[in-house]
Formats: structure tokens, C-alpha cells, sequence
């Protein structure tokens, strides 16, 4: 019942990530095109290493559902951070693998402004996520949110520069 609570909560995560992508680089209109978290990722171009992660858990169809959902987003780059071995080791573990991905996703559309009024949130995963600003720049869990409010059909994506873990 944990991992499947998990894995749905990792799909959430990823069905908000296109969301953040509105009005930010080309990622969509205020309602993602009626494309969800899964869809708007996609078209984004810097998500590829997070989608294959959601598909290896198994929370592509979860993420693509009606939501809504919140999903603070790494991008390609951010997961280049982590150790090739390191991360083809969470790849295949598909227990941690959703820990980690779920810890990504909030239930419900929060938007920046919303954000930044919260000390922390809780994630799909369980655990809770702190937020903060730092020089006019909110912060998940040490990691910075470089592009807020990408709208999607089923929630919203913030994308953010570092994975983040439980």
C-alpha cells in the first residue's frame, strides 16, 4: 500500500510540472494548452531525465490523471549533478526511485504567490518540503526555483535547479 501511495504521489508530481512551464520560455499558455504535467514536460525539452524516471516508476499515467497537482521540477541539467552511477543505481530502484519523485510533487495547484506565503508543504511522499526566499528567489529544500507558474490541464510546474530528496 506504501509504494502504490508512493507512486501516486510521484505522478502527481509530474503532472505539474508543465504547468510551471506558462509564459516562460515557450512552454505554453496559461492553461498549458490543455496539455497535462506529462505532456507540457515533454514539449518543454529539459525534462527528459525526469520523464524517464517517472517511467520507471510506473507514474506516467498517474501524472497525466486529473490532478491537480503541484510539481517542483528538476531540469536535465539539475540531475546531471548526481553521480552517473549514483543515478542509474535510483533508476533501478523503483522504491526510492518513487520516494524520491513523489517528494517532487504537492497535491493541489499552488501557485508562486501561494508558495512563497508557506514555511513548508507536504509532499505525495509523506514528508514535508521547506520553503523559503533568499534574495528575491524562493527555495525548495535548498534548491531554487528558476521558473514558476508553467500551467498544465491537471496543475502547475516550478522549475527548479536540484533534486531534491526525503
Amino acid at each position: 500500500m506504501k509504494i502504490r501511495n508512493l507512486i501516486i504521489a510521484l505522478s502527481s508530481v509530474l503532472l505539474i510540472a508543465p504547468a510551471l512551464a506558462d509564459h516562460h520560455g515557450g512552454y505554453g499558455q496559461e492553461d498549458g494548452n490543455g496539455k497535462t504535467i506529462i505532456e507540457t514536460a515533454r514539449d518543454a525539452g529539459q525534462f527528459g531525465t525526469l520523464l524517464t524516471a517517472i517511467e520507471a516508476a510506473g507514474l506516467t499515467d498517474a501524472l497525466s490523471g486529473d490532478g491537480p497537482f503541484t510539481v517542483f521540477a528538476p531540469t536535465d541539467e539539475a540531475f546531471s549533478a548526481i553521480p552517473e552511477d549514483q543515478l542509474n543505481a535510483l533508476l533501478a530502484d523503483t522504491d526510492a526511485l518513487t520516494a524520491v519523485l513523489t517528494y517532487h510533487v504537492v497535491s493541489g495547484k499552488v501557485k508562486a504567490a501561494d508558495v512563497v506565503e508557506l514555511g513548508s508543504a507536504e509532499t505525495l511522499q509523506g514528508s514535508r518540503v521547506d520553503i523559503s526566499t533568499y534574495n528575491g528567489s524562493v527555495r525548495i529544500d535548498g534548491a531554487t526555483v528558476v521558473t514558476a507558474d508553467i500551467e498544465a490541464s491537471n496543475g502547475v510546474i516550478h522549475v527548479i535547479d536540484a533534486v531534491i530528496t526525503p
